[in-house]
């Protein structure tokens, strides 16, 4: 099926959409210059998509507007402390090339994920992967363009 979307926080914050107008307004295009706004075409049970939207999506008609609210747990789950992950100062600073990260930074790991580092010192230096929306309820608008 293809759609459009929007996505947003309890606090109302667009934090995703596939709405070129929608992204203009919110900052989001700004933000993000090289991506593309376009309609999403999903297979359902493909899980390409976080399992509560996948869910609410069934049944759905081509030409159907519908809202869903999708709570942490069949979105991007509660954060973990097992997914802070400590490390030498030193060391991370040899594997960025000699620079000390900044707290509030990104570093990607080996496996593709991002982390934002939130403490550094002489000593160490955490990294949070946790997922950025990990325990937030996330809001969908979509609107069914396409069934096929």
């Amino acid at each position: 099926m293809t759609l459009e979307y929007t996505g947003r926080l309890d606090d109302d914050t667009v934090f995703d959409t596939s709405r070129q107008s929608v992204a203009e307004e919110t900052g989001l295009a700004e933000a993000q210059p090289d991506r593309e706004y376009a309609p999403l075409t999903v297979e359902i049970g493909d899980e390409q998509i976080i399992e509560g939207m996948e869910e609410g999506l069934i049944g759905l008609e081509a030409g159907e507007t519908e809202t869903l609210t999708i709570p942490p747990e069949k979105a991007h789950g509660e954060p973990s402390d097992d997914q802070i992950q400590e490390f030498e100062t030193e060391e991370l600073k040899e594997m960025l090339g000699g620079q000390t990260p900044e707290e509030g930074a990104y570093l990607e790991a080996q496996n593709g994920g991002q982390g934002e580092v939130v403490h550094v010192d002489e000593e160490v230096v955490r990294v949070d992967f946790n997922p950025r929306l990990a325990g937030e309820t996330l809001t969908f608008d979509i609107e069914i363009i396409d069934i096929n």
